[in-house]
Parts: C-alpha cells; structure tokens; sequence
C-alpha cells in the first residue's frame, strides 16, 4: 500500500470522497487546502459519456475563461509580411516562418501557445508529430488557424483554454488560481463546463456529463453536483 504524506492526509480531512458538493462549497475546499508556497493551478476534470474511438464522439474546442487563467502564456505565431507585423502588435511573443519551423524542427518550443495564418499550414504541417503530441498543432476548429490574428492573440494571452477529450472520455483543462477569488474562479469553471457542454457531439448517448470533480496543483479532488454548474 502507498505511504501517504502527512501533507495530503491533513488536505483530504474534511472532504466526502462520494459526495457531490455545490460549485461554492467545492471551490471553498479546494482553495482551503492549497497551501504551498506557490500560487496552486485549480484543474478541472470531467468524465463525458462518450467513446472518442468513433469521429462523431469526439469533442473538442477553446472556451474564453471570463477571468483568464492566471498564467503569462508565451503565444507563437507562424505568419509572414503584414500579418508577422500585426501578431507583433497584438504582443505575440514569437513570429516567424521557416525561421520558426526550423527552430521547432531544432527541439527549441519557448511557448505555450501556436497560432497561425491558414497560407502558412502546409509549412506548419511538418511540425505535426512534433505539436500534435504537445497539443499545439494550430487548428481552425478551436480558432488558432486563423487571418485574425489579433483577436486570436489577444484571446490566448487573456484566458482562451483549449480542451480536447482524451481516450477514457475525460475533458481536463486549467480553469484559474487558487488565489484568484471564490467568485472568480466559479465564474470561470461554470465557463468551461459551459463549453464543453456545448460541444456536445450528434453521436453522444445517454448522460453526456457524468461526473466533474475540481483539484489544485497538490490538493484532493473535490467532486462538483453537476446541477450547480449551469449558467
């Protein structure tokens, strides 16, 4: 049996491991317990009614996070001539064109976001057993292959979160800090299960959302009544 640190035992006193807590009272102990001297990531978690092994039950998308994400997010992207000009305007931290494949190709990816204009993807597409893995292939379906690319930088660097099913039908994605205020941060998750709700695939049956549970970088998860999360 695993030694469980003294740390986490004191974290999960007080928390219902069955239970599904209202949104408030769920984020008040998530926020209670992330004590490191860090300013803890509060992650979201939710279990989807679906298989992803089949095309129409794949979900995918972005979701503006009212509140942001409380993260300094480098944005990379791939464009030329005027529209190298405007991603630097718009304050991307890194533009290029072969320069910036090359500099990918080399192993070197100083961001956490990439973005690009839709003339540039045959060039971008190389890139793909390098980013996809990563989850940073541009991709026009979550709004990262685009010509605006002002309003695409400007929507990563203040709270655009990109959320992509995984293979057990799972939906995670990082929906603020624990510092940030209680009201804040349920805003913020009520956003995300908002996105993902609508982005509900034609092949889902039965209960699309079945559970949701909200975490901090090093605290227990904390199980969320479903109901409470609705706008």
């Amino acid at each position: 049996m695993p030694h469980i640190g003294k740390r986490v035992r004191k974290a999960r006193e007080g928390i219902d491991r069955i239970k599904l807590y209202p949104v408030t009272e769920a984020v008040k102990l998530v926020r209670d317990r992330a004590t490191t001297k860090f300013d803890e990531t509060v992650e979201i978690a939710m279990n989807l009614g679906v298989d992803p092994k089949h095309a129409d039950q794949m979900v995918r998308g972005v979701v503006n996070l009212p509140n942001g994400t409380g993260r300094n997010l480098r944005v990379a992207v791939f464009a030329r001539g005027a529209k190298a000009d405007e991603a630097t305007a718009a304050g991307a931290d890194i533009v290029g064109a072969e320069d910036l494949v090359a500099s990918v190709q080399g192993g070197t990816i100083a961001f956490d976001r990439c973005i690009a204009t839709p003339d540039m993807m045959p060039l971008v597409g190389r890139l793909g057993k390098v980013l996809g893995p990563r989850g940073l292939m541009p991709n026009p379906k979550v709004g990262t292959v685009t010509m605006d690319i002002t309003g695409a930088v400007k929507a990563s660097k203040g709270g655009a979160v990109e959320f992509r099913v995984e293979k057990a039908g799972i939906v995670q994605g990082s929906v603020g800090k624990a510092s940030f205020p209680q009201e804040k941060l349920i805003e913020n998750i009520v956003a995300f299960v908002d996105a993902v709700a609508k982005a509900k695939p034609q092949g889902a049956k039965g209960t699309y959302i079945q559970r949701v549970a909200i975490s901090s970088t090093m605290g227990p998860g904390v199980k969320v009544d479903p109901a409470t999360l609705t706008i």
